[in-house]
């Protein structure tokens, strides 16, 4: 593997993906659950985790990507980094959403809807 120079700039495509694997991995999100939340087939979240595959800029897979990682930033500004309580109301029932978080992040208008819902809590704070 070549070595980064100081002056290197980081890759986009890696740092993305591997914000939205240490997310996952952090909230505990099975590849299966978060290949549903990126619209991508469970061996290509695999080939992600193996480092063979990064977020493609030109697909939807990165818009989703950078969704994903923004709800994780917006639980960890608003629960703090204790990990327990991001993955309890990440599955637990809320009222607001009208279901459970982990359940609506699976489609699109979901997970847009609960970054939403988180974003507009971290503006109340």
């Amino acid at each position: 593997m070549p070595r980064a120079s100081i002056n290197s700039k980081p890759e986009p495509r890696r740092v993305l993906t591997g914000a939205v694997l240490r997310a996952s991995a952090l909230l505990e999100i099975t590849q299966s659950s978060l290949a549903q939340i990126l619209g991508l087939s469970p061996s290509t979240v695999s080939r992600m985790a193996n480092g063979t595959y990064t977020l493609d800029a030109q697909k939807k897979e990165w818009e989703l990507g950078g969704l994903f990682v923004r709800l994780f930033r917006s639980l960890d500004a608003l629960i703090g980094s204790n990990d327990t309580a991001a993955r309890g109301w990440l599955n637990g029932q809320n009222q607001g959403l009208v279901g459970r978080p982990i359940d609506l992040i699976r489609s699109t208008e979901g997970l847009v809807r609960v970054v939403q819902y988180l974003d507009s809590a971290r503006g109340r704070i």
